[in-house]
């Protein structure tokens, strides 16, 4: 390819830099509370689905035993408004007693048991986002040695109410403390969404010395256009974000919002297709007790998510914005795979999208591309074959394009490479029809 050899150097560079705590080398993966949730305490009038420790056990059984866990997602986030209004007769952070009974320590074990890890929410400032104790500069260490006595694995670290010097003094601290207590928990540093997520406010070379993740950009809200505000931002600045992220460091678009009330099916797949274009943490943040069969299926869709978790962890790039409002998006993959995605930002009907992979800078060669939304393969592609494909308004699809002869060994039939072997997908989808034939297969 022409232009991205270049690209994936500049990427595999900067990866190597990550926060030397040995976690998170391929995107996180959970449920987390807050966009579904919000900061709901009403536990009288509403208790299924108030802030509390009931309602992270019911999530934590939902990934134990619906296939969550199995799928990578195992990880359960309480976000804000989780703690007492007041800190304990020693200054330490405690949970609300009426909402946490058992204490943070017996709900990090309850999950722990299932194979589970536990995340939680703090605020780099005097209060958390929504009005609770923060962590003052004075506080970093009590805090950090208190989430590791309870068993935390991973911590956001939000900055309301804090100013520019004390972000840049604490969210260095805190990474310092983290690693100090012993315990491996994952760190996610909210900085860049307060300074504006791009340079020379921004110095993502320390971001990714002290930081897991970092939240570059606005919260998601539970429509399609927030979806399209967010991945416009990362895209138009892809420039400077793609580089910076790698195993162990991770942009974040924020959380997945598939199974609310805002998305349609074929907005949900452009969402889950985005996500895993960008490497981004796959957070889901829903109801898992009442998911629809189509959001979970979305959700579970074994190859988008290793195209997620791919370890050479290359975060994708924004190719084309055609005049007729589709895009096309790019990530290289591991083995010389690669993944497309073909998102259409019309509103009318279906659109059929005519190209082929030499116009997308594809060389010469022959190629297979599996359909990660349909499970069909299309075979034979060679780079100048022209073919079409067929997109809904607001829909993507999704395709997992690779070198047909480079996996014809006796371990692999060539299919599905990686993806099949990794999430055990069925070799039966080497029958189904291929959705879109280019004219020379007729």
């Amino acid at each position: 390819m022409k232009l991205l050899p270049v690209i994936f150097l500049l990427a595999l560079t900067s990866a190597t830099s990550a926060l030397d705590n040995g976690l998170m080398r391929t995107p996180p993966m959970g449920w987390m509370s807050w966009e579904r949730f919000r900061c709901n305490i009403d536990c009288e009038n509403d208790p299924k689905n108030c802030i509390s420790e009931n309602l992270f056990r019911d999530m934590a059984d939902r990934l134990a035993e619906d296939g969550w866990k199995e799928m990578g997602y195992d990880h359960v986030m309480i976000d804000d408004c989780w703690s007492s209004m007041l800190r304990d007769k020693d200054g330490r952070l405690q949970p609300d007693p009426q909402r946490f009974p058992g204490g943070i320590a017996k709900l990090a074990r309850y999950l722990h048991d299932r194979g589970l890890k536990l995340g939680i929410y703090g605020d780099l400032g005097t209060h958390t986002c929504g009005g609770y104790p923060g962590t003052t500069l004075d506080k970093i260490d009590t805090d950090a040695q208190t989430f590791a006595s309870w068993g935390v694995d991973f911590l956001k670290l939000d900055g309301c109410y804090s100013n520019e010097e004390e972000q840049q003094k604490g969210y260095p601290l805190m990474s310092k403390a983290l690693n100090a207590t012993g315990r491996p928990i994952g760190y996610s540093c909210s900085w860049p969404a307060y300074r504006g997520g791009l340079p020379p406010s921004v110095n993502y070379t320390l971001l990714g010395e002290i930081c897991n993740l970092w939240r570059n950009y606005d919260d998601i809200q539970d429509s399609w256009d927030s979806v399209q505000d967010i991945t416009d931002w990362f895209f138009d600045n892809q420039e400077i974000l793609q580089p910076e992220a790698g195993p162990g460091r991770w942009n974040d678009p924020d959380m997945l919002i598939i199974g609310n009330f805002g998305l349609s099916v074929d907005q949900s797949r452009s969402q889950m297709a985005l996500w895993a274009i960008m490497a981004a943490p796959l957070i889901m943040s829903n109801n898992l007790r009442t998911l629809s069969s189509e959001a979970r299926a979305i959700l579970q869709n074994g190859a988008a998510i290793a195209i997620n978790q791919d370890p050479m962890g290359v975060q994708g790039r924004r190719l084309l914005q055609e005049r007729s409002h589709i895009e096309v998006y790019w990530r290289p993959l591991s083995q010389s795979a690669s993944a497309l995605v073909f998102l259409s930002r019309r509103q009318d009907m279906p659109y059929r999208y005519h190209t082929s992979l030499a116009k997308l800078n594809y060389t010469a060669g022959s190629y297979e591309a599996y359909d990660v939304f349909t499970g069909e393969t299309l075979s034979g592609l060679s780079a100048t074959t022209e073919f079409t494909v067929s997109i809904n308004p607001s829909g993507v699809v999704m395709w997992y394009v690779y070198p047909k002869m480079h996996y014809e060994h006796p371990q692999d039939d060539g299919r599905y490479p990686y993806i099949r072997q990794k999430y055990r997908m069925s070799s039966s989808l080497r029958f189904h029809k291929p959705r879109v034939v280019p004219p020379s297969l007729l």
